[in-house]
């Protein structure tokens, strides 16, 4: 089945692609099928923002599409960045800036209360107008400093305890078998395939 990718991150373009190719699905993304249409995320949760990059692709193109939203919420902060982690700071901030925003907020915060999870919203619209949602996480803590060169977004300073590492020390293979976008991608398996 061809399904086109909602979005214009080429980070989570690769993810995508590594976890529904080997499912069997043909991924592709709005640039390859020249698909230019404005997008408003305006929900207040990962999941109204999920279905509104969906449903304005598919009814642009009759096609079955796939998006996400997806973020950092950190405890301390009260959820926040939340549905705003793309937007942290501002629309046209660098995302490192974003990570040294975070990071000067979280300063003076013990250990013990840097706590947060990377939330995932997946919202599948088939050709025929059928949709499928899906909902993961991944839980971990904000670390003090960025490590590692791998992933995007938060990756460089999203600490997994267990691992004992950042998301952004994982190989591609580790990240997308824990994080909260590959185990979203995968419930895609256990309904659909």
């Amino acid at each position: 089945m061809k399904v086109i990718v909602a979005t214009g991150n080429a980070g989570k373009m690769r993810e995508f692609r590594r976890i529904l190719e080997p499912l069997g699905f043909q991924v592709t993304s709005m640039k390859e099928e020249g698909i230019d249409v404005p997008i408003v995320e305006d929900g207040t949760t990962f999941a109204e923002n999920a279905r509104i990059k969906a449903m304005t692709v598919h009814q642009h193109t009759g096609e079955a599409v796939i998006a996400d939203d997806s973020g950092i919420c950190v405890d301390a902060l009260g959820g926040r960045p939340g549905v705003y982690s793309a937007r942290y700071g501002g629309e046209d901030l660098p995302h490192p800036e974003k990570i040294k925003l975070l990071l000067s907020e979280l300063r003076d915060t013990p250990p013990e209360q840097r706590g947060a999870r990377y939330e995932c919203a997946i919202r599948f619209v088939l050709a025929d107008g059928r949709e499928y949602a899906f909902h993961a996480d991944c839980p971990g803590m904000v670390g003090y400093e960025t490590r590692g060169q791998n992933g995007f977004g938060y990756d460089p300073i999203f600490y997994l305890p267990e691992y004992g590492c950042t998301s952004a020390e994982l190989s591609m293979e580790e990240k997308n078998r824990i994080s909260h976008r590959g185990k979203a991608l995968r419930l895609i398996k256990e309904e659909l395939v």
